[in-house]
């Protein structure tokens, strides 16, 4: 009698330490998700799973995608490398904090001195943070203020230079050039970023959740790859991307404010030289290059154990022009400068999926802190995009914005772009039916109503552009094309 009194005590209190322990657990919060942050340079849609060029080669960020969200109409929120970088690590607009060009610093500007960036937002919550390549810009963060952005900091490993430069193309700078080099993808600089993400997953340590941002340099120019790039796509079978003769014909003037005295080489040049096809054939390699680099940080976040807790967030900073709009490189408001891919892939979010909403990669930081079940960041610009990663297709009320130099702004909806210049001209494309914005419908009185909605998105806050900066305007005075306080003439800004 008392052997069954002491076995069934001795059951209860199993019971109770089995309750006890469920109520410990139940009370704790679930585990805070790593990030693998991917940043790439200059790339547009030539993805495959984005179908923007039709030979392109991705199959590392394709089954990323498989695995994952991938967003469609995803826009940059500055078509240049600075500001977009300073946009979606602070979460705020550049026309918000006046950050519109290659300089100054980020710290320099008065609205961010003291913001808290979504890295350090992330340490301050218990991350450990690792920064490799380009995340932010390139010294856009001084040596002495490195240690406050991120806990450790990798390779940042420059682009590597031939002895010559490959193309003499207008603007002298060697950075606009592009061929076969080098012969090993080991001293490519993607590679040594790659280098040091992998270094940084095999010895991540467990006992707090890490972000790991690692900033590919390709594509953007220097186009180097070794031969094996280069083969994938013969010159001889290249698609080049579709382009309209006289595409400028129905754009504002002003437009060209934004573009001009650019080092990037106008189509014209390239037809002339013989160098549109050796361009584009170029930027597929190093898109190909850069991918595989890509694969070999998700191997080693596969190898590691930590693929089941680690979201996986892969984005170019902004867009390129391969002769779209008679021009090549970034620095417009059109669609080949401001569309991104963007992708999400981990755990809690869906796999295999598409998303057609516009989003913005404002959205980056407080989709970040809303995963991580971290409290709401105030005074952040964007929106999370959460609720899509569960359901792409869930209702959805913002369309994406992009600035470019003061009161120059484009707004694109699912369907719309919608672009207002600083002198009041305007443009607006129809994607449905014009993917390509070759007609710009601005003029056109039946779609005043579209226009109207559109405008009514704009940014309310336009602030000048910060002491310190690089801009590269022309300034229209009486009728006059001024550059640098000089007269220009017109067939010059026809080059």
């Amino acid at each position: 009698m008392k052997k069954d009194i002491a076995q069934r005590g001795n059951g209860w209190l199993i019971v109770l330490t089995v309750l006890l322990l469920s109520a410990v657990t139940m009370a704790q919060p679930p585990a805070k998700p790593n990030y693998v942050f991917i940043a790439v340079d200059d790339l547009n849609d030539w993805v495959g799973v984005l179908r923007g060029h039709p030979q392109v080669k991705t199959p590392n960020i394709d089954r990323l995608a498989k695995r994952g969200v991938t967003f469609t109409n995803a826009h940059t929120q500055a078509p240049l490398c600075n500001p977009s970088r300073a946009s979606f690590l602070s979460g705020l607009r550049p026309s918000t904090t006046g950050l519109y060009t290659l300089q100054p610093g980020v710290r320099s500007v008065p609205a961010l001195q003291t913001h808290v960036m979504l890295p350090q937002y992330l340490a301050a919550h218990g991350y450990a943070t690792f920064t490799a390549g380009k995340i932010y810009h390139d010294g856009s963060i001084k040596p002495n203020e490195r240690a406050n952005e991120f806990d450790e900091w990798g390779a940042a490993s420059p682009m590597p230079y031939p002895a010559q430069k490959f193309v003499n193309s207008p603007d002298p700078i060697k950075a606009m050039d592009w061929g076969i080099f080098p012969a090993n993808d080991e001293e490519q600089a993607d590679w040594k970023i790659a280098d040091s993400a992998i270094q940084y997953l095999q010895s991540a340590k467990r006992d707090k959740p890490f972000f790991l941002g690692v900033g590919f340099r390709l594509p953007h120019v220097p186009c180097f790859a070794s031969q094996k790039w280069f083969d994938l796509y013969p010159e001889d079978k290249l698609v080049m991307p579709p382009v309209k003769a006289n595409d400028r014909d129905d754009v504002p003037e002003f437009a060209w404010n934004l573009h001009w005295k650019l080092p990037e080489p106008r189509l014209s040049w390239l037809e002339k030289n013989n160098q549109w096809r050796p361009l584009v054939r170029a930027y597929l390699a190093t898109i190909s290059l850069m991918d595989s680099q890509v694969g070999r940080v998700l191997d080693a976040l596969d190898a590691s154990g930590m693929r089941d807790n680690t979201i996986v967030v892969l984005f170019s900073d902004h867009g390129w022009h391969l002769g779209e709009k008679g021009i090549t490189g970034k620095n417009t408001l059109w669609e080949r400068s401001t569309r991104v891919p963007l992708i999400f892939a981990g755990p809690g979010i869906r796999q295999n999926v598409l998303s057609h909403r516009p989003v913005e990669l404002l959205a980056l930081y407080p989709t970040l802190v809303e995963l991580s079940g971290l409290p709401e960041k105030k005074g952040l610009d964007g929106h999370s995009v959460a609720k899509l990663l569960k359901n792409p297709n869930a209702t959805w009320q913002w369309p994406a914005l992009t600035t470019h130099n003061q009161n120059n702004h484009s707004v694109r909806s699912e369907r719309w772009r919608y672009i207002r210049y600083a002198d009041g001209s305007e443009e607006l494309y129809d994607h449905r039916n014009d993917p390509n914005e070759w007609t710009n419908l601005a003029r056109d009185k039946k779609h005043a109503k579209v226009l109207q909605e559109h405008a009514r998105w704009l940014p309310a806050t336009n602030l000048p552009p910060v002491a310190g900066s690089a801009a590269r305007l022309l300034v229209n005075q009486n009728g006059v094309w001024m550059w640098e306080g000089k007269p220009i003439r017109r067939e010059e800004l026809e080059r």
